[in-house]
């Protein structure tokens, strides 16, 4: 058994329950370790199966940022314990420089600001670096050197996006990208409808197995057909789906008879994703086959079975309507959740073995939730997130992303998961205003990238039933948040100077 030890300091640094149920370690190819996670207040043991050298991803608080998911450095196993926040600035270092090469490489102009502070997050790493034998000297030096090389991150990162647009727009006015919300319910549209087409071009139609059929061979249709033809009439362009959810709860309950048969199973799936297909051909042209394909949890479905399940509905998909657009979305895409071992493949790999599989995938959702109670809700930087992208565009798919960032730390009895809000530090908690500032940082970098396509946030209003507690841009009071404004501006792209 391998093991691999962190110092931490000062005694509190980290929240021992919150933070370390977030934390992983992960290997070169991004593949995360099943591990044991043991704290005693000053050192941190990752105990696994195996002794591969790996990176450590662990929550900390970013002065002007809040929490967010910082990695080390690849790091071999070592008799001794590391110095957490030494790593830490280690890796931040070493991956702001890295990304620094690869855009320098293709004629990114460096922001001025950037070098200055770049610089000094190396001061301080190498001094934290000499003082290795004092922790707490040592300590309180590195987390200067990661809030510092955070910041260098940052500016990076956003003179990369300004740059980038700045490019895109110069070529053509009007991005190839849509602008999508979940519409949960038909009556927001009545009195919200003028406001949705301002700020979006596309909408996503919920249409899931375990609310249309909630007893065998009854199907609701009601709410999807007047949301469909909604949006027809406003030619505003559809996706729908996700037809059928993967997780523990996300299939209709009359089905556990038949969970553990699987190939009646597979039959009546592919019945329902035949039948929701042939009544909606020819309006929809973007299906959402299945999702949290990759994380599973219905009926303990092995990857294995979970992969054959997916590529049997997507044939079946395509058979139904040849030129649809298929997607599947894909929960958690930086593959967190494999940190429980029940996982062999990473997401990507997941979505390759389908696509190596030849059954015509068109494209892959990643759902992006931030603020919430999950390795998935932890906050990234811009960096991480370019990263992520830039990692998924080696498909050569196209790419929709889900974005869910809650609006409100208060209870919502529409939420229907199981998730809670996170506050972002102690003292900061999420609001309407945090909202629209990570709508305004994270949605152009989306736009800068052209393997993104479709930018989407997952529902319009916190008012009807609705997975992310508090992500709605309407509130449940039935108030518009300011994010919905940010989107028209986005879209427009009239911030972006030419």
């Amino acid at each position: 058994m391998g093991v691999m030890r962190f110092t931490v300091h000062p005694e509190g640094l980290l929240d021992s329950e919150r933070d370390l149920s977030e934390a992983y370690l992960s290997g070169f190819d991004g593949r995360v370790f099943p591990s044991r996670v043991e704290f005693d207040g000053q050192t941190i043991e990752f105990r696994r199966m195996n002794s591969e050298s790996g990176k450590l991803h662990v929550p900390w608080n970013v002065p002007g940022v809040g929490r967010s998911m910082v990695s080390t450095a690849t790091l071999r196993e070592h008799d001794t314990a590391y110095i957490l926040s030494l790593e830490l600035a280690r890796g931040k270092i070493c991956q702001v420089r890295n990304q620094l090469a690869a855009w320098q490489a293709l004629g990114m102009t460096i922001p001025e600001a950037f070098p200055a502070v770049h610089r000094e997050a190396h001061r301080l790493f190498a001094k934290a670096t000499a003082t290795k034998s004092d922790v707490a000297a040592s300590s309180e030096l590195a987390s200067q050197a990661v809030d510092k090389a955070c910041h260098a991150a940052d500016i990076l990162a956003t003179s990369y996006v300004e740059q980038r647009l700045r490019v895109r727009f110069k070529r053509t006015p009007q991005l190839p990208v849509s602008f999508g919300c979940g519409l949960n319910s038909p009556d927001s549209i009545e009195e919200f409808g003028e406001a949705f087409q301002q700020s979006f071009n596309a909408a996503a139609i919920p249409i899931e197995w375990k609310q249309i059929e909630k007893q065998e061979g009854e199907y609701e249709w009601d709410e999807s057909d007047k949301l469909i033809e909604w949006c027809h009439d406003q030619k505003i362009l559809l996706r729908a789906g996700p037809l059928l959810d993967l997780s523990e709860n996300g299939l209709p309950t009359w089905l556990h008879q038949w969970g553990q048969d699987f190939f009646n199973l597979q039959s009546f799936l592919c019945d329902f994703v035949e039948t929701a297909i042939s009544r909606y051909a020819g309006k929809v042209r973007i299906w959402e086959v299945s999702t949290r394909v990759n994380t599973g949890g219905a009926f303990k479905l092995t990857e294995e079975e979970r992969l054959t399940l997916v590529a049997k509905t997507i044939e079946v998909a395509r058979t139904g309507d040849e030129e649809a657009q298929l997607f599947i979305r894909v929960e958690d895409p930086w593959g967190s959740y494999q940190t429980g071992g029940q996982h062999r493949l990473s997401p990507i790999q997941f979505v390759d073995a389908l696509v190596r599989c030849g059954v015509g995938l068109s494209g892959v959702n990643l759902e992006i939730p931030v603020g919430y109670s999950s390795c998935a809700g932890t906050a990234r930087d811009l960096l991480d997130l370019s990263r992520l992208i830039d990692q998924w565009s080696m498909l050569e798919l196209p790419l929709h992303v889900t974005l869910a960032v809650a609006g409100s730390s208060a209870a919502n009895s529409n939420a229907t998961g199981d998730l809670t809000v996170r506050s972002q530090t102690a003292d900061v908690e999420w609001t309407a205003e945090e909202q629209n500032s990570w709508i305004d940082r994270y949605v152009p970098l989306l736009m800068a990238k052209q393997a993104v396509i479709g930018i989407y946030w997952s529902h319009l209003t916190d008012q009807a039933p609705h997975f992310f507690p508090n992500a709605g841009l309407i509130d449940a009071q039935g108030a518009q948040r300011a994010g919905l404004q940010s989107f028209m501006k986005h879209r427009t792209g009239k911030t972006y100077e030419l």
